[in-house]
């Protein structure tokens, strides 16, 4: 149950519509469901304000349609899995709609919702290279309910490419800088711009990028105030703490 489904509960007591008995018994489901393999959160949402999303690497397709399951049958509207191949993809369709975006590996039960944040959330890249872990951001900032802008190869290696997008960067809520390399994309844009950046470093680059940890090290050692970082190819996790960010002020709404 959502925050604004408990609201709408709440408010049916007040106006008699609900008897007490009825809202208790909405209201004291389990928190959690056991499937055995998995502990489905059926509550995270209202603790959180977001709702469980499956990481899909590592589970089998009959997994996660059974996990599917157990979060439709609550009533959740939107399912967003991560990290999944087309074959499971395939699997999955067969007993949910499911639209798969392919470069972010990512499947997607039910429509977006409204964009409800406060701005617009744009997400670059340094390169093109960079685009799937940039599209998972991009894909979880708009399944959480924003607006979204992508700016993808603008890196550094050819500055003026970013300097043509100043509109964007200047009039965003929060920026998604997803770069590999040496990673000083995350630096350049923190510098110009007024908002939160989050740095998703990538593993993209030659042998002394070492798998990302060169990026990383160069995020972390950002000489730009204001840039936060994530882990190596994290774009999902950009991706939300970007939606947090564009969130802050109706959080109470």
């Amino acid at each position: 149950m959502s925050q604004r489904e408990i609201l709408h509960t709440l408010e049916a007591v007040r106006d008699g519509s609900l008897s007490p008995q009825d809202a208790m018994l909405q209201l004291k489901l389990e928190p959690f469901q056991d499937l055995g393999f998995a502990k489905v959160d059926h509550h995270r949402e209202l603790r959180q304000g977001v709702a469980e999303v499956i990481y899909g690497a590592g589970k089998t397709p009959e997994q996660i349609v059974k996990i599917a399951d157990a979060m439709r049958e609550r009533g959740q509207k939107t399912i967003m899995i991560t990290r999944i191949e087309q074959e499971t993809a395939d699997y999955i369709h067969r007993f949910h709609p499911l639209e798969y975006h392919t470069l972010a590996k990512i499947g997607l039960m039910g429509s977006l919702p409204e964009p409800d944040g406060d701005g617009t959330i744009v997400v670059a890249t340094g390169g093109t290279s960079d685009m799937p872990i940039a599209e998972e951001a991009a894909l979880t900032a708009e399944a959480l309910g924003n607006k979204v802008t992508r700016l993808y190869d603008v890196g550094v290696s050819g500055v003026h490419r970013l300097l043509h997008n100043m509109e964007p960067i200047m009039s965003a809520r929060c920026i998604v800088v997803v770069a590999g390399m040496e990673g000083a994309l995350p630096s350049v844009i923190g510098g110009l711009a007024d908002c939160p950046v989050i740095a998703v470093p990538t593993s993209v680059g030659y042998g002394a990028s070492l798998g990302g940890i060169a990026a990383l090290l160069s995020m972390l050692n950002s000489c730009a105030s204001g840039v936060s970082v994530v882990n190596i190819d994290n774009g999902f996790g950009g991706g939300y703490l970007a939606s947090m960010i564009n969130h802050l002020s109706n959080k109470d709404g």
